[in-house]
């Protein structure tokens, strides 16, 4: 009992203490530009309702991009780098400071200048056929680069206590200079394929990055529950799911027909499923508490995807495949990017974390729409219908994201601390 409540209060300590070394030179910063997390989240969540919905219109035909000649190998681009990007700056560069007392946070112009560069890279990317590859090259590989060098101080820790984060974003750069160099000719590899290496590599940074939010949010809901005991994120589990998913996406660009990438397949989805053991504590059942059902879901959803790639490669039917992708992509991913925006939008402007029907319509809402996608291998004369009607169904939660959480994000925090 008394080491539970001890690990309580580091957790929390070290969760608030960052904000004594708020940056006292800055004067008079707005509300939006207060913290990296702010600004990210106003833009993203409308970004993400724009482009999945664009992209349905497009996929159904109704809406035609006349400047963007190669639409499907830049929306995933997008979606995977674009989105990423965004999602790792909000969570670094409100993440880190905690992580490394003494860190100073990083707000007002320095990160408006950022984000705008972010920007930068998401008009080029809708221009790319005006202004060329080179540019959208520049601007999003600038972008991770600037990622990186902000998370130096994890890599360079002489603990190597979150080191894994920084080399996992290095990777990530690797394959993005990859695939530009393919689309620019300078590779003869498949841009297709080098975006199905960056997705799991994707999936490898959410694991790791999962197991922090994991840490923070549920031991926080267990404080204010009241409950005696402590959710501990099991390494040796989230690793062996990451060497899964690892094995997967080296043989998957090697050999992507090779029936044993079936059985890897299997293999990287039960380690993923096994994730979710670390919800069952030694002495209370939290499997009844939402937000613990809104994570483990996540990891349900990617250990989904993999087995059921890996089962349709068994049978020796590849058309399934990328419409099972789906889990992975519109279900684990787009969900943990979700709850990492309501958690972070919430815990961090003060607030505590509460569940309502409003929070249980959003998650589930995400799930039925990756569910519409990833059942069109059983349904395939209503695949236009199940990607647009998806498609609406998944920017839904986003635009009650924007009536809910908004507020929080261009107001100070309801604690009054500074951030």
């Amino acid at each position: 009992m008394e080491n539970v409540e001890q690990t309580k209060q580091t957790e929390k300590l070290r969760a608030t203490n960052h904000y004594a070394f708020y940056p006292s030179e800055e004067k008079n910063i707005p509300a939006y530009l207060a913290y990296g997390f702010r600004p990210v989240f106003l833009l993203l969540a409308p970004y993400m309702i724009i482009s999945i919905l664009l992209w349905g219109l497009v996929y159904g035909g109704v809406v035609n991009i006349p400047f963007m000649n190669d639409t499907l190998t830049w929306h995933i681009y997008e979606m995977l780098f674009g989105i990423l990007t965004a999602g790792v700056l909000a969570f670094l560069t409100t993440g880190l400071p905690e992580l490394f007392p003494g860190m100073v946070p990083f707000v007002g112009k320095k990160l408006w200048y950022i984000m705008a560069l972010w920007l930068a890279g998401r008009i080029s990317f809708w221009l790319i056929d005006i202004t060329g590859i080179y540019l959208t090259a520049v601007l999003n590989i600038a972008m991770l680069l600037w990622i990186i060098w902000f998370a130096k101080d994890a890599v360079l820790d002489k603990l190597q206590r979150h080191a894994s984060l920084g080399y996992a974003l290095v990777a990530i750069l690797i394959i993005e200079v990859w695939f530009f160099t393919a689309k620019l000719g300078y590779s003869s590899a498949d841009p297709i394929a080098i975006l199905k290496v960056a997705l799991g590599f994707i999936v490898i940074l959410l694991l790791l990055a999962l197991r922090r939010v994991n840490m923070e949010s549920i031991n926080e809901l267990l404080e204010d529950e009241n409950i005696d005991d402590i959710y501990i994120s099991r390494p040796p589990v989230t690793n062996l799911a990451i060497f899964a998913v690892l094995v997967f996406t080296v043989v998957e660009y090697l050999y992507p027909t090779n029936s044993a990438l079936g059985w890897i397949g299997l293999s990287c989805g039960a380690a993923i499923f096994a994730i979710t053991a670390d919800y069952i504590l030694k002495d209370k059942f939290i499997l009844n508490q939402p937000y613990v059902i809104y994570l483990a879901s996540i990891f349900i959803l990617l250990g989904a995807g993999y087995a059921l790639m890996g089962w349709d490669i068994l049978n020796d039917d590849m058309y399934g495949v990328n419409h099972f992708r789906h889990f992975i992509t519109t279900g684990g991913i787009g969900l943990s990017y979700f709850m990492v925006m309501l958690i972070i939008g919430t815990v961090h402007t003060g607030r505590t974390l509460t569940s309502n029907l409003y929070t249980h319509t959003m998650v589930l809402l995400l799930i039925t729409a990756t569910l519409m996608r990833g059942v069109i291998p059983f349904y395939e004369e209503h695949i236009v219908s199940l990607y647009m009607w998806s498609s609406i169904v998944f920017v839904i939660p986003f635009m009650m994201y924007i009536k809910l959480i908004f507020p929080y994000l261009v107001k100070g925090r309801a604690d009054g601390i500074k951030g």
